[in-house]
């Protein structure tokens, strides 16, 4: 039993010596380590600026298509796109309903006719306008027997009431569609045979344009109010832009935007913008006026729109292709340390970190950079390549 416990007491202090001197080698060796470096303490800051540097010949640059420019402060123009669709200008557009309810006779125009003010569009019948054209054409005889006659021969009372009654059912007639000159044949003097049709009527149009829609039938009975035809004046559109509730974007009355459809652009400016949201769309609707007297564009076409926009004060600002990823994934422009006399002497080129601002379509605000800087506007790409290779160590120190 004795023996047993001290050859287990043996095991535990060979383990704990073996263990305590592993330990201490490992100091050692940290220790070294740790002065090794404490003598070259600027070797890697060395390395990192060198690895930041690059020079570049004239053969390189023109080879490259490298160009440097003064970086200066300047006013930006920027735009914010803006999905958009065609509309008919609802201020120049008319919608043909009957009055009073009717039945489909004839149609005298169809879909995308060009139509002028006073043209046929579409005959009807309704009973109330029989009834009216009956009645008017009492008064009328009434009224002409009466004025013929005098005031002073019939007396007030019956002068009045025939004058009332007539204008009465002339006015009617008119508010059931029919237009004077309709009203007034009714009652012309003339060959019987040729008298029109009571109950029928003819409704015209009240201002030139295109049919826009034309959804009916002949023999279909309509009601008061139903939309039988819509005329447009295409000469000015609407544009129906779509925003974000929360754009934080403003657009007071005539700003000036562009708008793409089928690639061709056309200008705009706002007319209005809405202070709602679509309940349908959750959107923002800015509507915008576009020329359109080449009637290249009608309803219903998608549009691309684009506000355009100019910063208040001057910006810093350099194209995308000037904007490089360093090592560690910050931004970064080229900066000449010098300009060379007549592209004769070799550049050299050092990264700048920067923080990127707004867009500027191709370009992009940035911060970190003096204004009259020399800055690498294009070519950017292969001077970050030299940087990259200059900084490349094949022994992986």
């Amino acid at each position: 039993m004795n023996l047993i416990t001290n050859i287990v007491v043996a095991g535990v202090l060979m383990s704990y010596l073996g263990t305590g001197v592993a330990s201490e080698q490992h100091h050692l060796e940290d220790s070294h380590n740790h002065g090794s470096v404490a003598t070259n303490p600027r070797e890697k800051d060395s390395h990192e600026d060198e690895s930041s540097v690059v020079t570049i010949s004239p053969a390189q640059e023109r080879l490259a298509s490298i160009t440097v420019e003064p970086l200066n402060a300047k006013k930006m123009e920027y735009q914010v796109y803006s999905p958009g669709e065609v509309k008919a200008n609802g201020y120049t557009s008319y919608i043909v309903s009957p009055r009073v309810d009717s039945v489909v006779i004839r149609r005298h125009v169809a879909l995308g006719d060009h139509v002028d003010e006073g043209q046929l569009l579409v005959t009807l019948f309704s009973e109330r306008v029989a009834e009216a054209q009956g009645a008017f054409r009492i008064a009328n005889a009434e009224w002409r027997r009466v004025n013929l006659l005098g005031r002073k021969a019939v007396g007030d009372k019956r002068f009045v009431l025939a004058k009332t009654v007539y204008e009465t059912s002339f006015s009617r007639l008119l508010v059931y569609g029919l237009s004077k000159e309709a009203v007034i044949s009714l009652v012309a003097v003339g060959d019987e045979t040729r008298d029109p049709v009571l109950g029928e009527y003819t409704l015209v149009a009240n201002s030139r344009g295109v049919v826009l829609s034309d959804d009916f039938h002949q023999g279909q009975r309509v009601e008061s109010g139903d939309s039988l035809i819509e005329l447009t004046q295409e000469d000015t559109l609407w544009v129906e832009a779509r925003l974000a509730p929360n754009t934080s974007i403003q657009l007071p009355l005539g700003t000036k935007a562009q708008i793409n459809v089928g690639g061709n652009i056309f200008d705009a400016n706002v007319v209005q913008a809405a202070h709602t949201i679509d309940p349908k769309t959750r959107t923002r609707i800015v509507r915008l006026l576009v020329n359109n007297e080449s009637h290249q564009l009608h309803p219903g076409q998608f549009a691309d729109v684009y506000f355009l926009f100019k910063t208040e004060t001057p910006v810093l600002a350099v194209p995308e292709t000037a904007l490089m990823r360093s090592a560690d994934g910050d931004w970064v422009v080229f900066v000449s340390e010098k300009e060379g006399r007549e592209n004769t002497e070799a550049k050299t080129f050092s990264a700048k970190e920067v923080e990127l601002g707004r867009f500027f379509g191709e370009w992009r605000e940035i911060i970190g950079v003096e204004p009259g800087s020399r800055v690498v506007m294009t070519g950017a790409f292969f001077v970050a390549s030299e940087i990259a290779k200059s900084g490349f160590d094949p022994h992986n120190h």
